[in-house]
């Protein structure tokens, strides 16, 4: 008997390493902390900076996955508002490949039909890198596919007083009273406005904190960590993260479904 044709199953498997993930399992928004440039360049005997160049290409193959796999949305922590205590000569280097990449990237971000977005204070970050964002955000602004944003000079603390300020003005103005605040009126007033809050936060290099990330999106995201430094993070890893989370059951608080509860594995956090 001649041996059968390799079946379409397998033909799908392979040109869709998530085809045992059914789309409505996957997360639509996927929040990272890009954690461990630094470590990976001390681990290899390099400076600092060449674990940053390191994770930048890291940014683009995570990038285009997110874009390949029609996930609505990747957020990235890129500068945090406590990295200027950092050294001034790795500020700029930050700085400077910042600016690159939103130069080199450019054609990546079109031919992916990436949206380009960045939240964060502009303060601090010079005229001529201010100049390249807005130079990317334009051109980008009309593609609907993935929509890529950036953390830059971002704090989550910074973020919620400055949606409280907008509030605190709208009650000083007379146009709004403060019985009328409500979760999403502060949600409407924060740097994410608009956006979908993440489904799951990813975390690499081991840490388990938030570091002032998202803290008001997080409150319910689904958190995976995983031990690779952000340089060796890879699209494969990307693949466990969704897995993990797509055998997650979610509960915002309530109880799950007896379906769910039946056709999805439940985590061992889910379970505590």
């Amino acid at each position: 008997m001649s041996t059968p044709p390799t079946t379409s199953n397998n033909s799908t498997a392979k040109s869709d390493p998530l085809a045992d993930v059914p789309t409505d399992r996957r997360p639509r928004h996927i929040a990272m902390i890009m954690d461990g440039n630094g470590r990976w360049a001390q681990r290899q005997g390099q400076p600092r900076i060449v674990g940053h160049q390191n994770g930048a290409t890291t940014v683009r193959k995570i990038t285009e996955e997110a874009a390949r796999l029609k996930i609505d949305q990747v957020t990235l922590y890129c500068l945090s508002s406590e990295n200027w205590k950092r050294p001034a000569d790795e500020l700029e280097f930050l700085l400077q490949l910042l600016s690159q990449y939103l130069i080199t990237e450019r054609d990546t971000l079109m031919e992916n039909n990436i949206r380009l977005k960045i939240i964060g204070r502009r303060d601090r970050i010079p005229a001529d890198v201010q100049s390249e964002m807005d130079r990317t955000l334009e051109m980008t602004a009309s593609n609907d596919g993935t929509t890529l944003c950036l953390a830059i000079n971002y704090g989550a603390r910074g973020e919620i007083v400055d949606a409280f300020r907008k509030i605190g003005n709208l009650i000083e103005r007379g146009s709004l009273k403060p019985e009328d605040i409500t979760e999403d009126l502060i949600s409407q007033n924060l740097y994410t406005a608009g956006m979908s809050d993440p489904d799951l936060l990813v975390r690499t290099a081991g840490e388990r904190r938030v570091s002032n990330y998202l803290l008001w999106q997080i409150s319910y995201a689904e958190i995976w960590v995983t031990e690779k430094l952000w340089p060796d993070f890879s699209v494969e890893d990307m693949h466990d993260a969704i897995r993990n989370y797509s055998q997650r059951t979610r509960r915002f608080g309530g109880l799950a479904s007896s379906q769910d509860s039946n056709s999805h594995a439940v985590s061992k956090d889910d379970r505590e």
